[in-house]
This record gives structure tokens, C-alpha cells and sequence, in this order.
């Protein structure tokens, strides 16, 4: 096939790059490379795949309408995966625009784009921070979300509403994906385990909000691309029983869909600390702090519905997944 994959610099949408190369897809990659973090580690993801044959690069921004345009125009992609975003809860305090003008008008973009040139099936990247305020355990997609608890969740939530109304509209099949807390090698540097692993090997304390009683539905890089994957390849389709007096939330009379990405395994945030000090061998210094305007104290995914349409569910371990990012920092890092 050939895909379009928006994001092809960052964490996720890098490894599905690879992933889609390896089985024999063309794949047209969008990224602006911005300073949110490191560009050079973006570059250095890019880098492992830009010789590639099969690879086409498009430094672009979502935003930038004339030219995500002028890409469907000249490529032609049969499907697309939108992983381009900006992301962080805590960042969306400090700059809420962002969000509007990357995840809301360059949806909106890449909606349009794949009504106007036939796109078989969108794939897109919603997020478990769409549970909000919800404690009802584990979070199913047939739960209502009509609760965010910061803007970041806000912007995701309208992407499954926009996209749903395309389903609606234009018969674009659609499958929205919230991915839970996802980690490991080449990851990002404003996550977790990358800022607890960066000051634990240079000896400074870490911060640990909430006081420790997080607990985090860890998802492994190659657990969610797998998903992906699985999704990509299994176009939405409407569902026929759907009713209107009592909505499903999950699917539509549409071809519309949205799945879990999650390990199915909650994990203590003290025991996650815990693992990345056996893991480099050295104990972390704790700075306990109270749970951060819009954060949630858990998520918990539940993924029956990935399971039954596509036959998958994570299942990696965080002592192998943690091991396996330490091993490739201390490597990058030559720590």
C-alpha cells in the first residue's frame, strides 16, 4: 500500500514507519521537526529511515493547508495515519494554542485532504487522557467522554467528534485509537520514564507527582504499533445493530470506529521507579508532589473490542519494556 503517516519524526509514527517499510508499503512521511523537544533526536529517528526507497519525506506543518494539499495531490495515498500532534498534558497549560492550531485545524486539514482524494481508511491517534474525570474501571470505549480534564484530552475528544461527522457525511471510514501511556526505546524526552532515567544516571532528583500513587496502564512502543498496524489493515465498517435510543460510543451507522491501545495491567508509579533503579542500578531521589492540574490518578485500559476486531492485545512487560529502553539510552546517551 501506500500510506501517508503524519508524525514520521516523533516516537510513534518513526517505529510505524520502519514497520511498514519492512513489510513492503510505500510510505509518504509528514513532520516539521519543531523544538517542543530535542530536534535532534527527531532527526535521528528520521535518520534510521530516510535512505529507504520506499520512503518519501515532507517537512510540512499540519496547519500549513496549501501544502498538506498540494502532498495528497502529488502522492496520492490509498490510507492515512494522522500521529502528528501536539502532545503533553502539562504543556497545555503553558501554551493551549498549540494544541488548537495541531491537533484541531491540522485534523481538520488532513480530514479534508482525505474526503477530497478517496482515502481508504483514516487511522488516527486519539489518547486515554479522553477519560477525563471518569473513575470507572478499566475505561471502556463504550464509556461516555464527555469529561476532559485538560485541553490536551479536549482536542483529542473533537478529533473523534470531527472524525466522526466525515464518517458521517462522506463514508470516510475512520478509526480512532487512545493510546495509553506509551514507553520505551527512542521514546520522548518529556515522558516519565525518559526524565526519571535522564536524572537518575546524572544524580538528580526526580519529581514524582501525585506522591507515588499514580497508577499508569504502560503500554510498550511495540505493543501500540502493532495496533496500529492491526487497524490500519481492518478498514471501519458500520455497525449494522448501532441505535439511536441507546448510542454506542465506540461505533456509528458510519464506518466508524474507536479502539483501546493499552497493556490491559495498571501499574503503581512507585513500582514503575522501582524497576528503572534495578534496571540502571542506582536509587532515584524523590521529590513527592501533589497530582498536577489536569493529570488523572489512573487509567486502566480495557480492550475487548481491539481483541474480538483485530485479535490483539498487549501483553509486554514493564521489567522487559524498561530494561529494553535503559539498554538503548545508555547506548544513545553513552552513559
Amino acid at each position: 500500500m501506500k500510506v501517508l503517516i503524519t508524525g514520521t519524526a516523533g516516537f510513534i509514527g518513526n517505529k510505524l514507519a520502519q514497520r511498514l517499510l519492512d513489510r513492503g508499503d510505500e510510505v509518504i512521511g509528514i513532520d516539521n521537526v519543531n523544538d517542543y523537544y530535542d530536534p535532534s533526536l527527531k532527526e535521528a529517528r528520521l535518520a534510521k529511515i530516510k535512505d529507504h526507497p520506499a520512503f518519501t519525506e515532507v517537512r510540512i506543518s499540519l496547519e500549513d493547508r496549501q501544502n498538506i494539499e498540494d502532498t495528497f495531490k502529488k502522492h496520492k495515498p490509498q490510507r492515512v495515519v494522522n500521529l502528528a500532534a501536539q502532545a503533553g498534558v502539562r504543556y497545555s497549560l503553558e501554551n493551549p494554542h498549540a494544541y488548537i492550531d495541531s491537533n484541531i485545524i491540522g485534523f481538520m486539514n488532513i480530514l479534508e485532504c482525505c474526503r477530497h482524494h478517496h482515502v481508504e481508511h483514516l487511522v488516527y491517534a486519539s489518547s486515554s487522557s479522553v477519560y477525563g474525570a471518569n473513575t470507572k474501571m478499566p475505561f471502556s470505549v463504550h464509556n461516555n467522554v464527555d469529561h476532559p480534564v485538560s485541553l490536551y484530552a479536549a482536542s483529542k475528544k473533537s478529533n473523534e467528534l470531527m472524525a466522526h461527522t466525515y464518517s458521517h457525511l462522506y463514508r470516510l471510514p475512520t478509526t480512532g485509537l487512545r493510546f495509553f501511556t506509551v514507553y520505551g526505546p527512542w521514546g520522548r524526552p518529556d515522558m516519565a520514564l525518559f526524565m526519571f532515567t535522564k536524572n537518575i544516571f546524572e544524580g538528580k532528583p526526580i519529581d514524582v507527582f501525585n506522591h507515588g500513587k499514580h497508577r499508569r496502564d504502560f503500554t510498550y512502543i511495540d505493543d501500540i504499533v502493532e495496533g496500529v498496524i492491526r487497524t490500519l489493515d481492518n478498514i471501519a465498517t458500520p455497525n449494522d445493530q448501532w441505535n439511536g435510543d441507546t448510542p454506542d460510543t465506540a461505533t456509528s451507522l458510519a464506518p466508524y470506529r474507536i479502539y483501546n491501545i493499552g497493556n490491559n495491567q495498571p501499574v503503581e508509579l512507585m513500582r514503575y521507579i522501582e524497576v528503572i533503579e534495578q534496571c540502571i542500578g542506582k536509587k532515584a531521589e524523590k521529590n513527592f508532589l501533589p497530582l498536577q492540574l489536569g493529570d488523572v490518578p489512573e487509567t486502566y485500559a480495557d480492550v475487548d473490542a481491539l481483541q474480538n476486531d483485530v485479535g490483539f492485545k498487549p501483553d509486554t512487560k514493564i521489567e522487559t519494556g524498561i530494561a529494553n529502553f535503559v539498554d538503548w539510552y545508555r547506548e544513545y546517551y553513552k552513559t
